[in-house]
């Protein structure tokens, strides 16, 4: 009969995505997962798998909670440009339940290059934010509020660029109203 575990599961998920996003992939070594996550090395090998596989798991949780926090922003809005703004406006919001940045941009810059499938995930990742820009444009154009000159296939990459761009410049900014004025400007092409 097996053992049921003694930890929460997604408790200690939570512990390594968060530490996975403050340190990256490279600085944390199994140590720092056991002392952070405060389970065994044999609990995470047994629950997770290796370091790589705990670190894909972290990142679809991190996926998964940014997504839904992204959707729910973009579904509360009543238009297609406050919905837009809310989704940049979500990239630079400050947290003390949250590192700095984006682990799916960190993710990105340490680790795609050299990992296919961590690749997969980031631009599918991306893929998914474009195809909510895209969606968001068409709506905005439907409603009247958005200018049907805009093309929504060549914009969505672009707000989707702008957006990573936030990400990373949250990593280093601590100044709110710049990081508010990018956000101005680029709301301004959709003028």
């Amino acid at each position: 009969m097996a053992r049921s575990k003694e930890f929460d599961v997604d408790a200690v998920l939570l512990k390594a995505m968060k530490l996975f996003w403050t340190q990256g992939y490279e600085k944390t070594s199994m140590q720092d997962l056991v002392e952070h996550m405060g389970i065994h090395r044999r609990s995470i090998y047994d629950t997770f798998g290796d370091k790589h596989a705990l670190y894909l798991m972290a990142l679809k949780r991190y996926s998964d909670t940014v997504w839904s926090s992204i959707e729910q922003r973009a579904q509360s809005s009543l238009s297609a440009k406050t919905a837009i703004r809310s989704v940049m406006e979500a990239a630079i919001a400050q947290s003390e339940e949250r590192p700095k940045g984006c682990l799916m941009v960190n993710t990105a810059v340490e680790l795609a290059m050299h990992d296919p499938e961590l690749e997969t995930c980031v631009n599918q990742s991306w893929s998914g934010t474009e195809e909510l820009f895209r969606k968001l444009i068409i709506k905005g154009q439907q409603a009247g509020e958005l200018s049907a000159s805009l093309d929504p296939e060549l914009l969505a990459p672009y707000l989707n660029n702008a957006l990573i761009g936030l990400r990373v410049m949250v990593k280093t900014q601590n100044h709110t109203e710049k990081l508010q004025q990018v956000i101005a400007t680029t709301m301004s092409i959709l003028d």
